[in-house]
């Protein structure tokens, strides 16, 4: 097979025509490490690999040549140009494991005529993307505001939250509990870790009946409820309309709303204070690394002197850089999203003089809940893709299970951090050892 890898003077060869297979393999840098079929016939990488991707239409091939890299690819997929063998849709785990740090590279100029020569120019004129693509984020700001107004950070979480409470049923079970699970024992089921999750960071939080929690970023309210049960006068807030609308409904079956609410509400919006304790369960990664002091500024302002907060969040492995989400994840899951390392936001918190007291690293734990969550997608594929369509179950199933790789080969973390709002004096006010069950 003639590559641009194997003769450099393919180049000056205008006439040469390549074959689908061939100009992949130009786009790609390196090996193809699985199978490759193509519908004009060609293939590329090893033939008896138990993974493989066709590429079905000419429209595959656009977007892949348009948008070289993880967009492009993700494009393809959704849309049913672009199909997996060798997995469920659900759960491509597997095969994403088997591509491993499968790499492209945008074409010279002069590659780029001999793909249009092979392809026809035609085929290379951008198109419009799958529907549950976001806008760019140059896009974003002409139409929702810069980054991390409320504007915007409410059209963010509308995109990613505001799918489907039943479709987010099926992935999350009965806990409906979007954020990463503690497990004691690998064997545990999803609901036992995130029951688990829940009494850990309300154990850390020293929380006791008649005490008042403030659960900013509350999601679906399993945190709302879970301290509700036992006597904690809690208010939740959260910018997604479906997901406080859901909470409300559970808060009121389980006869806890004398106790417990969850409002439609930007976070900067609730006006109570002097809380015993401020929980932020998947929330940091929303907003913005250079919105980290008047973050924890925030939590500072609501808590009481001696009050405990907890920050749970996912984290990048080093602090070298702040990380803005590739562009698959930014366009069609996480849109705006932001990471950092766990040494970002300890320096943040206590710059705003709060005192961190603990730290953990719950990484190998979160592959554990996306494994789940990837397991309960493909249980319930039919269902899901009734209630939102085919093509952004197969994103989420993309998604999850190219999270549940990063955190096992650590390329992000999940870190709870627990600080204390000390007084003038700057007087102890809690135990002297860990007071909570690890």
């Amino acid at each position: 097979m003639t590559t641009f890898k194997d003769r450099s003077d393919v180049f000056a060869e205008l006439g040469t025509k390549l074959s689908i297979a061939e100009i992949f393999e130009t786009l790609l840098d390196g090996p193809v490490p699985i199978r490759l079929t193509c519908y004009d016939g060609s293939s590329a990488g090893p033939q008896d690999s138990e993974f493989g991707l066709e590429i079905k239409t000419p429209r595959g091939v656009n977007y892949i040549a348009t948008a070289p890299g993880d967009l492009g690819m993700a494009r393809a997929y959704i849309a049913g140009d672009l199909e997996a063998t060798g997995v469920h849709p659900g759960d491509p785990y597997e095969l994403l494991k088997a591509m491993g740090g499968l790499k492209f590279r945008r074409p010279t100029a002069l590659q780029l005529v001999v793909i249009a020569r092979s392809l026809g120019w035609e085929l290379l004129k951008p198109i419009a993307p799958p529907p549950q693509e976001t806008l760019p984020r140059w896009r974003r700001i002409a139409l929702e505001g810069l980054r991390h107004s409320k504007t915007r950070d409410a059209e963010a979480i509308h995109h990613h939250y505001d799918v489907s409470n039943t479709f987010y049923e099926y992935v999350l079970g009965p806990s409906m509990t979007y954020t990463c699970a503690a497990y004691e024992d690998p064997a545990w089921t999803l609901e036992q870790a995130q029951e688990n999750k829940y009494r850990l960071v309300f154990e850390k939080l020293n929380l006791k009946a008649g005490d008042r929690l403030l659960d900013i970023g509350c999601g679906w309210g399993g945190m709302v409820r879970y301290a509700a049960k036992r006597g904690v006068k809690v208010i939740g807030a959260t910018l997604s309309a479906e997901q406080a609308e859901w909470a409300q409904a559970k808060i009121a079956e389980e006869g806890l709303s004398d106790l417990a609410e969850v409002r439609h509400s930007d976070y900067r919006d609730v006006r109570e204070g002097d809380f015993d304790a401020v929980s932020s369960i998947g929330l940091t990664e929303h907003i913005g690394v250079h919105n980290y002091p008047a973050y924890f500024e925030f939590i500072k302002s609501k808590l009481r002197v001696g009050g405990l907060f907890l920050n749970h969040s996912i984290t990048r492995p080093d602090n070298t850089r702040i990380t803005k989400a590739g562009d698959f994840i930014d366009r069609y899951v996480f849109p705006d999203g932001e990471l950092a390392g766990s040494g970002r936001i300890i320096t943040e918190v206590q710059n705003v003089g709060l005192e961190v007291l603990h730290e953990e690293n719950l990484r190998q734990h979160y592959a554990l809940t996306l494994a789940e969550w990837c397991d309960n997608l493909v249980k319930n594929w039919d269902d899901a893709v009734a209630e939102v369509g085919e093509g952004t179950a197969k994103v989420w199933g993309l998604y999850m299970a190219g999270c549940q790789l990063g955190f096992e080969k650590n390329v992000v973390q999940l870190h709870q951090v627990l600080g204390v709002k000390l007084g003038a004096d700057q007087a102890w006010t809690v135990p002297l050892r860990p007071w909570w069950k690890a």
